[in-house]
């Protein structure tokens, strides 16, 4: 089981998420009553669908983290899923956007996901030049 399948799976079990196919078109998403969350494009590879006062609120946070991609202008948050730890990470992200999105106006709709807009190396690659 990879860990994806497995941040999917305990996710699944949360009362306030569903399952279907993501919006954009690649792999399995969970959302609320008000908007998707989480795509899971791959294995390893989640985004995470926050507001812009959360990224904003979080944003020197997710710079020290090597599992966190920002997309500039995006509401997305791409996790890489290279440990336990990420997963771990990744559920509090999802606590964090379900709060987040409680408050939001449900009109105003998401620009799509990173998938395909974010490069992720792993992580013993990605310190060597």
């Amino acid at each position: 089981m990879t860990l994806a399948q497995r941040a999917f799976e305990r996710l699944q079990a949360w009362p306030d998420l569903s399952a279907g196919p993501a919006s954009c078109g690649t792999g399995r998403a969970l959302h609320s009553v008000r908007v998707e969350i989480v795509h899971f494009h791959s294995g390893r590879d989640v985004d995470l669908h926050l507001t812009l006062r959360a990224i904003q609120r979080f944003q020197y946070d997710f710079g020290g983290s090597s599992a966190i991609r920002l997309v500039p202008g995006s509401r997305w948050v791409t996790v890489h899923l290279d440990c336990d730890t990420d997963v771990d990470l990744l559920l509090s992200l999802v606590s964090i956007a379900l709060k987040a999105h409680q408050s939001r106006p449900p009109t105003d709709l998401p620009s799509g996901c990173n998938f395909h807009r974010v490069t992720v190396l792993p992580r013993s690659a990605a310190g060597e030049a």
